[in-house]
C-alpha cells in the first residue's frame, strides 16, 4: 500500500506542520546526511512520521528552524528515534536543539529484551513482519533530485519508524517505558556535553604511558587537533592522525625531517602545519613543571577479569529477573570506574558514571560483590 507523503521545501510550511504536530502525542523522526570529509554531518533530509503520513523536510530548502527546535524542546509530545546517536548531532547542528522527551526504539527493544543494538531493518521485520529494501544509507543524499529508491527508503523510515512505536509502547510497563526516557535522556546529555580541547589527551591510547612533561605536549597537540578539526570541518584524523600523537609527544621532533618520520604522519600535514606542530611541541615542552598534567593512572590489570566478571553477573542476575537484555544493564567503562576508586584493597565507591535506576536497583549489589575481594 502507498505511504501518504509530503515534502516541506519552504518555511511557512514547516512551520505550519510544527505547530500541528505539538498537538500530537508523539513524532517519529529520522534523517539522511553526509559525513565523509567533514567534521560535522551535512544534513541531506528529514522524515518525520506521525501514524498516519511521512513527511519529506528538504533541509537545502529550509533556513527558519525555529518551528522544528520547539517540536524538539516540547515535553508534551515524545521523540521517536531509532539508534540516534549520528540523527542527535544532525538535529543539533540544524536546529540548537535536541529531542526530549526521547523514546530510541533500539533501546526499547533491549528493555523488552527482543534484542540488543538490533539494526532498524531486523527490528521492523521481528516487530512488524515486513522485509525493507535494502539500505540507501551509502548513496549520495545530498543530489538533487532524489532517485525514487531513495524516496521510497526515506517514506518508509519515516512511516515503520512510527508503527514500531505504537507496537512497542503497549508492551512495556510503566517502569520500563520511564527507563527508555531516562536513557535518551542521557544520550542527549552525553551529546550536550562537547569535548573539552584541553581534556582531549586523556583519551590518546597508551597516554598513561607518558610522564608528565610529555603529557604537557600531549596536551598541546590534542587541543590544537581537535579545535582544527572543529574550525576547518574536517575529520580528526585528516588534521593530524590519532596514532601520531603519542609518538610526538614522547620523542618531541624538534626539525620537519624527524617530524616527517613519526609513526603515520601524513605528508600533507607536514607540509600544511609542520612548523605549527614544532612550535607547539616547544612551547608545551618549556612549560614550568607547576603547569604539567598529573600522571594519568594505569589501566586496571589483567587480575581483574575475575572481578570484572563478577560485576558483571550482578547485572545478568538483575537482567533475568527484570527481563531485560543484559548489555544493557552494566557498561564495561561503569565496572571499570567503580573498581578504580579502590583496586586493589577497597573500599569502594559507586562511580557518579553509574546514575538513575540503575545505581538504584544494582548499586549496593556491586558494592556488595566487592566486599571482601581485597
Amino acid at each position: 500500500m502507498a505511504i501518504e507523503t509530503q515534502w516541506v521545501l519552504d518555511d511557512a510550511h514547516l512551520a505550519r506542520l510544527c505547530a500541528e504536530w505539538r498537538g500530537l502525542p508523539y513524532v517519529a523522526l529520522d534523517t539522511e546526511f553526509m559525513r565523509v570529509d567533514t567534521f560535522y554531518p551535512i544534513a541531506a533530509l528529514l522524515q518525520v512520521g506521525d501514524g498516519r503520513r511521512a513527511y519529506l523536510i528538504d533541509p537545502l530548502r529550509i533556513s527558519d528552524w525555529s518551528g522544528l527546535a520547539g517540536l524538539l524542546e516540547d515535553q508534551a509530545v515524545v521523540k521517536v528515534l531509532h539508534a540516534c546517536s549520528e540523527d542527535l548531532e544532525v538535529l543539533w547542528r540544524l536546529t540548537g536543539s535536541l529531542p526530549a522527551p526521547l523514546f530510541d526504539t533500539q533501546l526499547a527493544a533491549g528493555y523488552l529484551n527482543i534484542g540488543f543494538s538490533m539494526g532498524y531493518s531486523r527490528l521492523v521485520q521481528t516487530v512488524l513482519g515486513l522485509e525493507l529494501p535494502k539500505g540507501e544509507t551509502r548513496s549520495d543524499w545530498l543530489q538533487r533530485p532524489l532517485s525514487e529508491t531513495q524516496i521510497q527508503y526515506a517514506v518508509e523510515d519515516a512511516q515503520h519508524l512510527a508503527e514500531l512505536y505504537e507496537a512497542l509502547l503497549p508492551r512495556l510497563s510503566d517502569e520500563k517505558r520511564a527507563w527508555v526516557l531516562e536513557d535518551g535522556a542521557e544520550l542527549v546529555a552525553n551529546l550536550q556535553r562537547e569535548v573539552d580541547p584541553d581534556e582531549a589527551y586523556r583519551e590518546v591510547k597508551q597516554a598513561w604511558r607518558l610522564k608528565p612533561r610529555q603529557l604537557a605536549v600531549l596536551r598541546a597537540l590534542s587541543a590544537w587537533r581537535e579545535r582544527q578539526a572543529r574550525a576547518r570541518n574536517q575529520p580528526r584524523n585528516r588534521v593530524l592522525r590519532e596514532p601520531s600523537l603519542w609518538p610526538l609527544a614522547r620523542t618531541q621532533p624538534g626539525d620537519l625531517v624527524t617530524l616527517a618520520r613519526i609513526e603515520d604522519m601524513h605528508p600533507r600535514t607536514v607540509r600544511q602545519d609542520g612548523e605549527t606542530l614544532l612550535e607547539l611541541i616547544r612551547s608545551a615542552a618549556a612549560l614550568p613543571e607547576s603547569q604539567w598534567p598529573a600522571p594519568l593512572p594505569e589501566p586496571l590489570p589483567l587480575e581483574c577479569s575475575s572481578l570484572l566478571k563478577k560485576l558483571r553477573a550482578v547485572g545478568q542476575c538483575e537482567a533475568e529477573k527484570l527481563d531485560i537484555a543484559p548489555e544493557l544493564m552494566l557498561r564495561k567503562k561503569v565496572l571499570e570506574a567503580l573498581l578504580k576508586t579502590g583496586y586493589p584493597n577497597g573500599p569502594y565507591a559507586l562511580p557518579d558514571s553509574l546514575r538513575g535506576w540503575r545505581r538504584e536497583k544494582m548499586g549496593q549489589a556491586l558494592l556488595d560483590a566487592l566486599e571482601g575481594q581485597s
